[in-house]
């Protein structure tokens, strides 16, 4: 059971995660040759607050910016 995990900044609508769930999904069944059932998709949505690159986290980035 094929199981993907897709960490992103909050902020998107639930359109959009439903079409990348689907396309992430759809990837997953053409390239292993899975069944379509046993793909799990897991989206873990952060707020800019716990998400740092380069000691500096993305809430102060933006701040800056």
């Amino acid at each position: 059971m094929p199981i993907v995990d897709v960490s992103l900044l909050a902020g998107r609508t639930e359109e959009q995660l439903r079409g990348m769930i689907s396309a992430v999904h759809d990837a997953v069944v053409r390239s292993l040759g899975v069944p379509p059932e046993s793909v799990r998709v897991l989206v873990r949505e952060l707020p800019p607050t716990h998400w740092a690159a380069g000691g500096e986290t993305i809430a102060e980035r933006q701040a800056r910016a």
